[in-house]
């Protein structure tokens, strides 16, 4: 029986919009300590539990209006977005990978970069537990996927950290060890050289919205300014399209 693509594709857009909506309940809950399975779901504001029925993801933020039912305090957007970003991702994830082994390994990474994201973008801290789980489920994912070798593995690891640590070390307080410790996760998923591409593409969006915040005077020279968000967004491209960028640079030599 053939199946439509599209139908497939929808299909993880609205899974994505489901795991979206436990991403939501990560974001939340791990900076405070708290666990993400045994708690029902309840109002940051009021601590009203949150029925089934407003659990429906996008569609009950759009029903209720981005408000509480029993409070009425507003929701913030950040719940909505989260799970478009992840419905989105998820299909796209599909779109490039089709349904094979590596596909599930990309959509992992895909969640991990969402919820380090959206916590250093709030708290500008990256959680070690998320990057010590991530790293076990590294490994199994790799073997399960096939897609690269140990030796790639260990070396984009190796590479992409190295990228970020030796700077951190000649101009200390300028990169945070948490990022330290996503450039190395990155590098593990994506091998080399594609974990230091995605790594060089996160400091280049890095640097020029730095400057751009700078000289807009959104940001002081001494402010903080969250990395996590920068390197997730160049792992996409590099993860996606990493040959093909790398051929194209290469081919401008």
């Amino acid at each position: 029986m053939i199946v439509d693509e599209r139908i497939v594709t929808a299909i993880f857009f609205f899974l994505g919009l489901i795991i979206g909506s436990f991403l939501n309940v990560c974001i939340y809950r791990l900076p405070r300590g708290e666990s993400v399975v045994i708690t029902p779901s309840h109002c940051p504001a009021c601590g009203s539990r949150i029925g089934a029925r407003d659990l429906f993801p996008l569609l009950s933020y759009l029903w209720l209006k981005g408000r509480c039912r029993a409070c009425g305090k507003r929701i913030s957007p950040q719940y909505p977005l989260v799970e478009l970003l992840t419905g989105l991702l998820f299909a796209s994830a599909y779109a490039h990978t089709g349904l094979t082994a590596l596909l599930l390994k990309q959509l992992f990474l895909v969640a991990v970069l969402i919820v380090v994201s959206f916590i250093d973008l709030k708290y500008l801290i990256i959680p070690d537990r998320i990057i010590v789980f991530s790293l076990a489920c590294g490994i199994l994912l790799n073997l399960f996927a096939g897609d690269l070798s140990l030796l790639s593995a260990v070396l984009g690891l190796s590479a992409a950290a190295a990228f970020l640590l030796i700077p951190a070390l000649v101009y200390r307080g300028g990169m945070g060890g948490g990022d330290i410790k996503l450039a190395a996760l990155i590098g593990f998923f994506l091998g080399w050289p594609n974990g230091l591409l995605a790594v060089f593409l996160g400091c280049l969006l890095g640097a020029v919205t730095g400057i751009t915040l700078v000289l807009t005077g959104l940001k002081g020279r001494k402010d903080a300014i969250p990395f996590g968000p920068y390197l997730a967004l160049g792992t996409l491209p590099a993860m996606f399209f990493g040959d093909k960028l790398l051929a194209w640079y290469l081919g401008l030599f």
